[in-house]
């Protein structure tokens, strides 16, 4: 990277080895309809509101169903109209719904009030998550061996595992169901994770009992932030530790810096990649914006530069990070290149992605392109199209 050079056109690859096979990435979780206030009002004040679809495994799942990579999207839902919404968008945008669980209709889904901030207001967010018909997808459910039979990539979050200490079950239905899917894979189907903690759902002793294992054991990518594992695991960042991070007090990464976290992470969790994104919220609004990746052999790779954005709504931009990473590995393969590639159409993706309202990435291979290629040549004309 840096010399001056166009090393992918994505919009050239050939996915023709996916043909006539069945997913090559699949993945499960839960989406929930969103509500935002559509006058600019509060959410206590306000009458009316946007219905859209939020969920990190979608969102990541529709990047890779739009690139032209067979997906897969697996969850559990109540058979009623919000139910028929998620399947009818997923299949609009050419995602295998197959896999999906009919809950009874009287059965919740799990529900997000988002109101979007502006600065120096913050953004609020209220889940509405327990006894989610997702949260009860257990095992027994789905038929794994089915579903996984071509896939190459599998991946789920940490948020999936803290739906059922959200709603305080005895037992963990989504964690069954992950061991019976692991059970299921074939041996060449790797296990993406991104350990997305949310406090909202569960304590960070509870979050590292139930993950640990499950990154020890089965995750062969893990993507993650600095802010996590600092303080989930106490894992510094180079010259800052991890209570200078806990704290805010963190300035300028070196590449030393990034490479001593990744090492550390990769060595706690035995992970073939450790992929990091760095989000510098500088005011609401504007926001900056790179990545870096790294695997077991010290390969490493960082964004070219930092790159700016102009904020719309930041919701499932790091998911669409992931969708675009993903695809790079994917396409280029589970090594360098992949990796290479992955990180900048997944930057390329996730810049473009919040510029746009609400979560779902409705992004193309060609603007994707298009940015990769002003990114090394520069200029910013009107592309006809």
């Amino acid at each position: 990277m840096g010399d001056g050079k166009i090393k992918y056109d994505i919009t050239k690859d050939d996915l023709s080895s996916f043909a006539g096979k069945g997913p090559a990435f699949v993945t499960f979780g839960e989406t929930m309809i969103r509500d935002t206030p559509c006058d600019a009002q509060r959410l206590e004040t306000t009458r009316q509101v946007y219905i859209s679809l939020a969920g990190s495994e979608l969102t990541l799942c529709m990047v890779l169903a739009r690139f032209g990579i067979p997906s897969a999207y697996i969850t559990r839902v109540p058979d009623n109209p919000y139910g028929w919404l998620l399947r009818d968008t997923a299949r609009g945008q050419g995602i295998n719904t197959n896999y999906f669980v009919w809950a009874p209709k009287t059965e919740p889904i799990g529900r997000l009030l988002y109101e979007l901030g502006r600065t120096p207001r913050k953004s609020v967010a209220y889940y509405q998550r327990m006894y989610s018909a997702a949260s009860r997808l257990g095992a027994g459910m789905v038929n794994w061996a089915a579903a996984l039979k071509d896939c190459k990539l599998f991946h789920t979050s940490g948020i999936t595992f803290g739906l059922s200490h959200h709603s305080k079950y005895e037992k963990n239905y989504l964690l069954e169901a992950f061991q019976e899917a692991i059970a299921a894979k074939p041996a060449d189907c790797l296990v993406g994770m991104d350990f997305n903690y949310r406090a909202t759902l569960w304590s960070p002793e509870q979050c590292k009992a139930v993950m640990t294992p499950i990154l020890k054991q089965n995750v062969d990518i893990l993507i993650t932030t600095i802010e996590d594992m600092a303080a989930l695991y106490g894992i510094g960042c180079g010259q800052y530790s991890a209570q200078q991070i806990d704290q805010g007090d963190i300035g300028e990464l070196t590449d030393q810096d990034i490479k001593d976290f990744a090492a550390q992470v990769g060595e706690q969790f035995d992970t073939k990649i450790v992929a990091i994104t760095i989000r510098y919220p500088d005011t609401f609004e504007q926001q900056r914006w790179e990545t870096a990746v790294m695997d077991s052999q010290g390969n490493f790779i960082r964004s070219p530069a930092v790159k700016s954005i102009v904020l719309m709504d930041r919701l499932g931009g790091g998911d669409t990070w992931n969708g675009g990473f993903y695809y790079g590995l994917l396409t280029a393969g589970f090594n360098t290149e992949g990796m290479e590639k992955g990180l900048l159409v997944g930057d390329a993706a996730t810049r473009i992605k919040q510029t746009l309202m609400f979560d779902l990435p409705i992004v193309t291979r060609a603007e994707v392109q298009e940015l990769l290629k002003a990114d090394v040549l520069g200029g910013g004309k009107r592309v006809a199209r």
